[in-house]
């Protein structure tokens, strides 16, 4: 590699010191955290949908392996970011749930990885994807209906910390993360269509 030159003339070399890792920075046209969560909740429950009408095995693993994922970076971002947040926001109040809801997880985590490990034409590969669909399904429960009301009711930075979600989210899935239309949004490309940037 040749070296660079500066104005005066002089070579420079150049630096071989390894580029630090960007840092994760907010995004401002996030949703927030509950409706980030709750995006991914409806997300998982299409998927498990999915799953229940498809007949092929190799259709089935793909779903099975889509769920994995999604659960896997949902799971993670709660526990790097939103659990600890909430806690912090809850205090006490939310203890038992948030104490849960981890223990949950654990439970969650262990089936993926024996659903990683089973083949699509195992005897009882669909009772264990049933059994993950009814874990999630207990999961999403406990937190829509019990964690984010009171969530909404305490100082939680719902903004701040879906901001902080979604930055997460899109640099372990490489794919953009951005709040939902608003109801007016919405009224407007009803009557006049959306907007050319979004087709």
């Amino acid at each position: 590699m040749a070296p660079r030159r500066k104005r005066s003339g002089r070579a420079v070399k150049s630096s071989t010191r390894p580029k630090r890792k960007r840092s994760l920075k907010p995004k401002k046209d996030a949703p927030t955290a509950i409706a980030l969560l709750k995006s991914d909740h409806r997300e998982v429950e299409r998927m498990f949908a999915q799953f229940e009408k498809a007949t092929g095995t190799a259709r089935k693993r793909t779903i099975v392996d889509n769920i994995c994922e999604a659960l896997t970076v949902h799971m993670t971002i709660e526990e790097q970011i939103f659990y600890p947040q909430a806690r912090n926001a809850l205090k006490r109040a939310g203890e038992d749930l948030l104490d849960e809801a981890e223990v949950e997880h654990e439970g969650i985590k262990w089936r993926i990885d024996l659903l990683k490990k089973m083949k699509s034409e195992d005897d009882l590969f669909d009772a264990e994807v049933t059994v993950l669909q009814e874990y999630v399904r207990h999961h999403v429960k406990e937190e829509e209906r019990y964690l984010f009301p009171r969530l909404r009711l305490s100082k939680f930075d719902n903004t701040s910390v879906g901001e902080k979600l979604a930055a997460k989210k899109e640099a372990m899935t490489g794919k953009p993360v951005k709040a939902a239309p608003s109801l007016f949004e919405r009224g407007i490309d009803a009557l006049v269509g959306p907007s050319p940037g979004t087709i």
